[in-house]
Formats: C-alpha cells, sequence, structure tokens
C-alpha cells in the first residue's frame, strides 16, 4: 500500500506543477490612458514562460513586435525592453486613431492572449467667443457664443458674468472621433452691462487647469444727468459750486449751463469749468433755476436746481426753531399733566361712591348696634343678589 502511494505522489506533483505553469504562461496586461500627442507605454509580461516568444498586435491585428523584431513599418512604435517574461513597446506622438484593443500573445499550444484598452484623450482647442458687437447699443438683443473643438470625451463649458456663473445654451457635435462643443449666451443689453466681462472657461480631464477666455462688453447708452450742490444752505457772500453729473456712453459733452431759461447774468462771478459752475460770491440776484443740458449721439438730457439764498442775518436772529421746539415740548407736558389729574379724580370719585353705598344702612340707625345691624343687612342682601345672578 505504502509503494502504491509513493508510485502516485510524483504523478501529482507533475499534475499540479503543469497546472502551475500553464497559469503562469498566461499574458498579463493593463489598460492605458494618455493624452493625444503624449507617448503609450504597453507592458505585456508572464510569470513562466519556457523561451516561447511574446507579440503585440494592434487593433486592426497588425503585428508590431514579435518578441525583439519589428513587424510594423511605424516611426513613432519602438521597443522598450524584450525578454522571455516581458515585451514592453512604445507609441510616441498618440493619436485618436491609435484608440483601441490592442493584443498580446504567448506562442505556446495553444496560443494565449490577453488583451489591453489604449485610450487616447483628445485635448480641446482653446475656446472662442464670437457674437461680440463693439459696441452694443442699449436694448440689443445679443448672442455670444463659445466654441471649442477636438476634445474626447466632449468638454465641458462654463460661463461666468464678471465672477457669477451663468448658464448657457450647449451644443455637441461629433467631428470624427472627436468632439466640437459651444455653448451660447443670449440676453437684452442694458447700461448696466456696459463693462462687464464675460468669460468662457472649457473643462476637460485632459487639461490640469481650465483654459479660459475674456470678452469685455461695451454698451452706448443715452445719458441721464444731476445736479449736486456745495452747500445745504446758501448765505449771502458764500462761495456755492454746482456740479452736473452726467451718466452715458459716450460721455456726454459738452455741457451747457442757463439760468431761468436764459444765458447766466453774471460771468464774472458764474464761472463755468466743463461740468462745474462757481459763483464765487452769492447774493439775492442769484436766485433761480439753474440748468445743465448734455448729449451724445444716443440722446439728450437735463437737471434742474433752484437756488435761495438766505441772508445770514436774518438767520442769525431766528434761529434754529429752538423756541418753536420747546414750546411744542412744553404743551405735549402740559396736555399730560392734565390727564393725569383728571384721571386722579375720577378714580376718586368713584372709589368714595362705593363706600357710601356699603354704609348706606348705617345713616339712619339711631345707635351704633343697629348700624353694625343694617349695614351687615345690606351685605347680606348684596350677596343675595350676587346669587341671584349667578
Amino acid at each position: 500500500i505504502l509503494w502504491r502511494h509513493a508510485a502516485k505522489l510524483p504523478r501529482r506533483l507533475y499534475e499540479e506543477k503543469k497546472k502551475l505553469s500553464i497559469l503562469g504562461q498566461i499574458p498579463i496586461t493593463q489598460n492605458v490612458t494618455v493624452v493625444e500627442g503624449a507617448t503609450a507605454n504597453m507592458t505585456c509580461r508572464v510569470d513562466y514562460n519556457d523561451n516561447t516568444s511574446l507579440q503585440w498586435s494592434n487593433p486592426a491585428q497588425q503585428t508590431l513586435f514579435f518578441g525583439d523584431k519589428k513587424a510594423l513599418r511605424d516611426h513613432r512604435i519602438e521597443l522598450v525592453r524584450a525578454s522571455s517574461q516581458e515585451l514592453t513597446i512604445r507609441i510616441n506622438d498618440v493619436s485618436l486613431s491609435d484608440e483601441g484593443l490592442y493584443t498580446c500573445s504567448l506562442f505556446t499550444m495553444p496560443v494565449r492572449t490577453t488583451k489591453a484598452f489604449l485610450t487616447v484623450l483628445g485635448v480641446p482647442g482653446r475656446p472662442e467667443i464670437t457674437g461680440f458687437t463693439k459696441p452694443a447699443m442699449e436694448g440689443d438683443l445679443v448672442t455670444l457664443t463659445c466654441t471649442t473643438s477636438g476634445s474626447k470625451p466632449a468638454a465641458t463649458i462654463r460661463w461666468f458674468r464678471n465672477d457669477k456663473e451663468v448658464q448657457g445654451t450647449k451644443e455637441v457635435n461629433a467631428t470624427g472621433k472627436s468632439f466640437t462643443v459651444r455653448s451660447s449666451l443670449q440676453f437684452q443689453v442694458d447700461k448696466r452691462d456696459d463693462g462687464v466681462a464675460y468669460t468662457c472657461s472649457v473643462e476637460h480631464v485632459s487639461l490640469s487647469k481650465p483654459y479660459m477666455t475674456t470678452e469685455v462688453l461695451e454698451v452706448h447708452y443715452a445719458p441721464h444727468l444731476e445736479i449736486t450742490h456745495s452747500l445745504i444752505i446758501p448765505q449771502e457772500g458764500q462761495y456755492f459750486k454746482l456740479e452736473c453729473v452726467s451718466i452715458g456712453n459716450p460721455i456726454p459733452e459738452p455741457v451747457e449751463w442757463s439760468k431761468d431759461g436764459g444765458e447766466l447774468p453774471d460771468i464774472e462771478r458764474m464761472i463755468v469749468e466743463g461740468r462745474e459752475l462757481t459763483i464765487t460770491t452769492l447774493n439775492k440776484t442769484d436766485n433761480g433755476t439753474y440748468r445743465c443740458e448734455a448729449s451724445n449721439h444716443l440722446g439728450s438730457s437735463s437737471a434742474e436746481y433752484i437756488l435761495f439764498v438766505y441772508d445770514p442775518n436774518a438767520l442769525g436772529q431766528h434761529g434754529p426753531d429752538h423756541a418753536l421746539i420747546g414750546g411744542v415740548v412744553a404743551v405735549v407736558v402740559f396736555i399730560t399733566l392734565c390727564l393725569i389729574i383728571v384721571l386722579g379724580r375720577y378714580l376718586a370719585r368713584h372709589k368714595g361712591t362705593y363706600l357710601t353705598h356699603e354704609a348706606k344702612g348705617a345713616e339712619d340707625a339711631p345707635d351704633a348696634d343697629t348700624a353694625i345691624i343694617n349695614a351687615e343687612g345690606n351685605h347680606v342682601h348684596a350677596e343675595e343678589k350676587k346669587e341671584y345672578f349667578i
């Protein structure tokens, strides 16, 4: 029996060794992902090889290398390492057409193969923005389009109005193995868009940071004018300045000043410098309505300011109405005191009436004992009255 077991042992070891050798002769590969234009290394390994050659084939089943022998005339493909247990090749300047399933073969009986997929990422082109009209007019309907080509997979486009993201309409078209992506923004222009930066950002797995391009919108709009003044209470003898503040694009020029519908009456004291009107020494004759006007090619605008010059002596005599304020406060205090007094007397009177009713039975009593009895009787009747109403 022992002899029989000993005879079977070498056979069992042989079978296990054969099984391990078969497992060790299965090629091992890995999928590879590279960016278009980069270099891809394709490696095939075996753990056990009885001096049999390894071979790499492309997706078209064309042999690239058989062992260390180059089979395909492609200057981009070169040998990195060839041994009985490894075959590594390099593909330079990878293109989208190189993508696909590559096969590593070990020429045993039977031939054993393993496949590896080469993924090539298409790098998107830098974005371009179209649709800008310089300048745009207030009220125009503007469509901005951002376009990027050559991406694989399709790139993502994001829009920003200054630093705030806004949503666009996306369109993706296939061009061969890559994609052309467009995103559009449509909006009606107003003066708040003047000087606003619109940025198109392209994001893709092949990029370490997004590609960006920016355009600044220029908007022309009609002017709007306002007048600011240097003094709240203009007084005789003071220096006084009016400024015509204009908003418009192009800047509305020139600014024209007038008083009461006519020219400025005293050009020696009334000095115009650009948008400012300065009156060097105020007097009562300066009272009136001052008007500034300006225009650009989209329209005109005007603003008015009514000037009243105060007498400083009169302001000093009357003061800032402190007496009036004091009088109002005194009246309020007096009315409050009167209300308190009236309310106090009202409450006191009602309290006295209550006490009088309580002692009503004691008024006609001949003596003190009878008065107490009458008062208690009234109390009893009162309690009975309460019980009746309940």
